[in-house]
């Protein structure tokens, strides 16, 4: 059951920019937040999760086609202020 929810947290890592933030900013936030929801993981999945490079996630979602992506409305807000303030200069 617990390789079920490493897919299923892996992609959500890799395609929910929300998500991804909260994972990048509290892994242990997130991941706590999933197994109330009744999400299953060993302590040693945990462990596994927390510990890799959080790059790979920003990384390998770079690479997901956008129309597989759900898009944080939160970031792209933000970076479309940014592109604003971009023109601005």
């Amino acid at each position: 059951m617990t390789q079920r929810s490493i897919e299923i947290i892996i992609g959500r890592l890799l395609t929910d920019e929300g998500f991804r933030d909260t994972f990048l900013k509290d892994p242990q936030h997130a991941l706590g937040e999933l197994l109330l929801r009744g999400t299953h993981l060993s302590d040693a999945e945990i462990a596994a999760l927390v510990e890799m490079d959080t790059r790979l996630w920003t990384r390998v979602a770079r690479q997901i086609d956008p129309r597989l992506q759900k898009v944080s409305v939160k970031a792209s807000t933000s970076h479309s202020e940014d592109v604003a303030s971009d023109g601005d200069i």
